[in-house]
């Protein structure tokens, strides 16, 4: 089993702190940046349970508080998708000179309203984005977006999550990039069920590792 560590880190812009966890097993092939939704964060049991079995394959995770304890509080803020994006923009942007982490191509792992965020973030700065995973989204959020993502995109719904599989049909067929979208059979809109998760994770480390080259910035 391949070992891994953790590391917590903080990711500052002006008064601004967001609180992260930064997982990196032996030489990784790639960076995994978690859109949470609902106002979730970086401690998660799903995301982190997905985050556990993409550093097992070798793929560093970045876990991250996208809002403020505060903010966390605001409904609105928790479906204002534009800040979402603006923070993961700000993490990658961290990523990007971070020692640890600036050698290494970016992915998305976007769950419910963090797919929308991590979808309109992938479109607004392509740059080294190698891949996005969206569990149980809502991708139609960022609907405006979805023609000039270019990473190659796999969306996963759960086949009882009834109106979100509808909703990720649309944004798929609105998707022009590398595509996929996998209804996982008797799985709600957590994944809660048993094994669903496990699909889940197993989909999307096949999805990145596929989609990850060694090196994923372009040699200067």
């Amino acid at each position: 089993m391949m070992t891994s560590h953790e590391h917590n880190v903080r990711i500052t812009y002006g008064k601004l702190a967001l609180e992260g966890i930064l997982g990196l097993p032996p030489d990784p092939s790639g960076v995994i940046v978690f859109a949470h939704g609902s106002g979730s964060g970086r401690l998660s049991p799903r995301n982190n349970f997905v985050a556990h079995h993409l550093q097992q394959n070798g793929l560093a995770t970045l876990l991250l508080d996208l809002l403020t304890p505060d903010e966390a509080e605001d409904r609105r803020k928790v479906f204002d998708i534009d800040l979402l994006a603006d923070r993961l923009l700000l993490a990658k942007a961290w990523l990007d000179e971070d020692p640890r982490t600036k050698k290494l191509g970016v992915g998305y792992f976007g769950a419910s309203t963090g797919a929308g965020a991590a979808l309109q973030a992938a479109a607004r700065d392509p740059q080294n984005i190698q891949a996005i995973v969206s569990r149980g989204g809502r991708p139609d959020l960022a609907e405006a977006y979805l023609p000039s993502v270019t990473a190659p995109t796999l969306l996963m719904v759960g086949g009882w999550d009834e109106p979100v599989i509808e909703m990720n049909q649309s944004a798929y067929e609105m998707l022009i990039c590398e595509k996929r979208l996998i209804v996982v059979p008797g799985a709600t809109h957590l994944f809660e069920e048993p094994g669903t998760l496990e699909q889940v994770a197993e989909h999307a480390c096949k999805w990145f590792l596929r989609h990850f080259h060694r090196e994923g910035k372009a040699k200067e």
